[in-house]
Parts: structure tokens; sequence; C-alpha cells
């Protein structure tokens, strides 16, 4: 499930002091420094719960950082064969693999590649339980908690005739014949409190069972990270769970790991108008930031005037739907001038297309506290080329 789901006010932090013309654009500027500041905040919730923190690959797979998530979380969690892959091959530590559905021709690989394997339902469970156990692999099975707190539907896993977990309202013993452990996910974007109430409306349903259990892990969507997260509460809530069932504690946090840590820098390329001012940029709503479409949420730019001069943001492909938002500067823009939308590195970063054959974002990561800068990729003709024949 995507977290990156409501309009975030982005917090410009350091870069507001970075010149955005020591990188081409568009491109995605990830400070280390940052990341490092939000993997010592979920390490500690890690270290103070007893919990298993795991890193959430299909929001933050920046893997030229692996080595340093790796001195901070226990592991990745992976949704799919590739994912598991990567969290394997570059991460290393715990992985934990959950995908709703699996491929009969791909499970010996997931298997070899993963620590935990969750199964979406019984019927996929019970078909590769025997595989899971020999290769001696833990087993887990995601429910459905019935209880929702996503506030939009299509991005709550918990909304009426969700194809994610099992209904807990249809767990037996017999569901969980060679089940290590349950796994659940309500959240995004959230704190704590919505996570206690997840746990309130479903605990007395798994209570009968929770002696047959090594572990709960409850997914994503944790904001741990925020400034206003009770992170307090989590830990008691973490503690308590652990000490009253003896079982084992997983958190999968993604944007979490790179909130507020990165920017993604674009440049005006015309200033056309048609009843407004219009403003074609090089960054592409559907290929670099698609859920500004398909949430819809609204990326928070950096310096944004109250008042001034307002121009609709669009991309540079035919898409009529292209179309970024609404925005004021407090003077007139410039062909050729750049700008900075933020809180980017997550989830925009693994969503980039090459619809229309526009060009990928580079991939740049500076250090705040030291000013280096590297520019660890530039994508070109070839990236484009060969994803099509």
């Amino acid at each position: 499930m995507s977290d990156m789901m409501t309009t975030q006010a982005g917090d410009a932090g350091a870069f507001r002091h970075f010149d955005l013309n020591r990188v081409p654009a568009p491109c995605f500027v990830v400070d280390k420094k940052a990341i490092e500041r939000n993997l010592s905040i979920l390490s500690g919730v890690g270290t103070r719960s007893g919990a298993h923190v795991l890193c959430a690959l299909k929001a933050f797979s920046m893997f030229s950082l692996a080595p340093l998530v790796r001195q901070y979380l226990a592991g990745t969690c992976a949704s799919g064969i590739y994912e598991a892959r990567l969290g394997r091959e570059d991460y290393g530590g715990e992985v934990a693999t959950f995908c709703a559905g699996y491929k009969g021709a791909d499970i010996d690989e997931i298997l070899s590649l993963s620590d935990h394997i969750i199964f979406n339902s019984p019927a996929q469970k019970n078909r590769f339980l025997a595989k899971a156990q020999a290769a001696g692999v833990q087993v887990g099975l995601r429910i459905n908690p019935e209880h929702s707190e996503g506030e939009i539907p299509k991005y709550d896993p918990c909304a009426p005739c969700s194809r994610l977990g099992m209904p807990v309202s249809q767990l037996t013993a017999a569901t969980l014949t060679g089940v290590d452990g349950l796994h659940m996910h309500t959240l995004c974007e959230q704190g704590v409190e919505p996570l206690l109430r997840t746990w309130e409306a479903v605990q007395p349903k798994l209570a009968p069972f929770m002696s047959r259990l090594k572990w709960l892990n409850f997914g994503g969507g944790h904001h741990i990270t925020r400034d206003d997260y009770d992170r307090d509460g989590l830990v008691a809530f973490i503690r308590d769970i652990r000490k009253t069932y003896d079982i084992d504690v997983y958190l999968e946090p993604g944007e979490a790991v790179a909130l507020n840590a990165g920017i993604l820098v674009g440049e005006i390329l015309d200033l056309p108008t048609n009843g407004m001012n219009l403003a074609i940029t090089d960054i592409s709503a559907t290929c670099h930031m698609p859920d500004v479409i398909e949430a819809p949420y609204r990326p928070a730019l950096m310096g944004e005037a109250e008042a001034g001069h307002t121009y609709r943001l669009g991309g540079p492909s035919c898409l009529a739907g292209d179309v970024i938002g609404d925005y004021t500067w407090d003077h007139p823009l410039e062909i050729g001038q750049r700008f900075v939308f933020l809180d980017q590195a997550h989830y925009s970063m693994v969503k980039t297309n090459t619809f229309n054959g526009v060009p990928l974002p580079a991939i740049a990561l500076w250090n705040s506290e030291t000013d280096d800068l590297k520019i660890i990729k530039q994508f070109g003709y070839d990236d484009f080329r060969q994803r099509l024949s």
C-alpha cells in the first residue's frame, strides 16, 4: 500500500541552503544526514521496545544507502521476488517478504531469499507450506483486521471486499496450521493512535490463538520519524504486547525512513497562458510523481508564497492530465528557473516511469553536514529503450 496519501507540509530544512544549479534537472536529491537522523530515531524505537524494525523497500530502496540502513535497522521487508533479492544482496539482515499472490515458478527463489514469507490467504499458505518449512523459512499469514483507519478507500486495505489479507472473522485454528506469525496493516501516514484502535478492535478475535504465534507484524504506515509522533506511546504498546504474549513484534516503516529527506529539483521550460498563467516543467506528474494523479495529493513547493503570481504547473508529456497543481511565487517565473518539490525521497523515486519517452530524473546524494554532493545515477536513452523490447 502506498503511504503517500495526504498532502504533507514538507520541511525544507537544510535544503533551503542547497544550490539548485549543482545538479541536473530533473533530479532527486537525498540528504544522507536526514536519512541517518530518521534511521537513528527508528533504531531507538527498536532498541527501547525490542521490536524488529524493517525498512520497507516499496517506499525507499535507494540501495546506495544500504550500508547506512544496515547500521540502524534489523533488515528489510519486500513485496516480491525482486525486492527480496535486493534486500538479501544489498541490505542484509532479516528479509520479510509479503506478496498478494506468489507464482509457483518464483517460490523457490523467494524462499531462498527470505527469513519470513507472508501469505495473503490460507490457500496460498497451504499451497506452499511444505516448501517453506523444508527451506526453514518462517511462515506468516496476513489478516484483514476488518477495522478501517485509512482516509481514502482505494488505499485502505480494510475497505469492503479488500483483496489484502484474510478477514480476521474467518480465522480458525485450522487456518493457522503451520503459521508462525500474523501480519496486519491498516495505517497510512499515521500516528500511534490508529494503531492502538486497530489493536483494540482485533485483539479479542486474536486472543484465542496468540499462544500459537511466534510474532506479530504490524506492517507499515507508521510516521514514527514525524516530530509529533508519540514514540513513547509506541514503545509502551510494543513492550506490553511482548510481555503479555511472549512474542516478537515487527514494524515495517517505509516513508518514515526517508521522511523530509529528499527533494525533486525541476526547471521551467515554457510559460504559456490559457485563461491563467501556465508553466511547463521538466517534472511530469504522470512520470515522476504518479501519486499526484493516483492518490491524488499536492506536493509541497519549497518557498511557495501566500500571494503573488500563480501558475498551473504541468509536465512535458502529451497527457492532458499531466498537471501537478497551482502554485504561487512572489515574483514572475522565468524560463530556465529552477524550483523544488519537498519530501520526494519516498515513493516518488520508486514509482518513476518513462511514459511518452520522458527522461527519468537523476539521483543525487547530498550530505547537509559536510556539503558533499555525489550524482549517484543519471538515466539515458538506453534506460528508456531497454524496457520496451
